[in-house]
């Protein structure tokens, strides 16, 4: 199972965010909710932009390119095998850095990705 960092995690259930938690748990991934509200999302707590985990996998963004800059760091130090740009979210400046650093940037969508079995 591919431990999964949710950035722009939210609590409201409308948010794509909160659908992809809820499908990651459902199928057994772990996962790590980082947004800026408190809250549970699928039973697991949101938690600030902090110290970068160590054992993350992927993480699917849901912060627009407009509002990542501050978030590049922590992705960085996170060092995860890739990054999902889901729509919406898709950055050049923030997909070249994961290049340079062996990170792999993927444009698609996470519930698509969990719906065929492509994740």
């Amino acid at each position: 199972m591919k431990k999964t960092l949710i950035l722009g995690a939210s609590t409201n259930p409308a948010r794509y965010s909160y659908l992809v938690a809820n499908k990651l748990v459902r199928k057994g991934h772990p996962i790590v909710n980082v947004g800026r509200k408190v809250g549970k999302v699928a039973g697991v707590e949101i938690e600030p932009m902090g110290t970068p985990h160590e054992d993350i996998d992927t993480i699917t963004l849901y912060v627009g390119p407009q509002n990542q800059a501050p978030y590049f760091d922590y992705i960085l130090k996170t060092h995860p095998k890739r990054v999902v740009f889901n729509p919406g979210t898709e950055n050049p400046v923030l997909l070249e850095k994961l290049q340079e650093n062996g990170i792999e940037g993927v444009e698609a969508c996470t519930l698509v990705m969990l719906n065929t079995g492509q994740y």
